[in-house]
């Protein structure tokens, strides 16, 4: 299938002297987003002819550690729903969820 429009994702890191990210910011033109910030960040892309994952984590030195404790709960609610988007396996994506609120309970982030 010949590809038909492409799209483009941009991400800029602003570093400090000593290369630690200051400043994350990110568009997306085909969603509206031109420059935003961001305080952390986490990027997964399968490489299908190694048959592994590749990672870049960003987060800013000023990200606050409750944010980034509500940004991994977030995050790991968000995956448990696109795994079963992808997979339609109900069984396994209730348990990644039943460990989403335990993470959240022992993290306190559920009242």
């Amino acid at each position: 299938m010949a590809v038909k429009h492409s799209s483009d994702i941009s991400i800029t890191v602003g570093l400090d002297e000593n290369k630690v990210p200051e400043k994350l910011q990110w568009s997306a033109e085909d969603g509206g987003v031109n420059k935003a910030e961001a305080k952390a960040m986490l990027l997964s892309i399968w490489d299908s002819a190694q048959q592994e994952t590749l990672k870049i984590d960003l987060w800013t030195k000023d990200m606050p550690v409750d944010e980034m404790k509500t940004f991994f709960h977030q995050t790991l609610v968000s995956m448990a729903n696109t795994f079963e988007r992808a997979t339609q396996d109900e069984k396994m994506s209730a348990t990644m969820r039943d460990f989403c609120d335990y993470f959240a309970e022992k993290l306190e982030l559920k009242e």
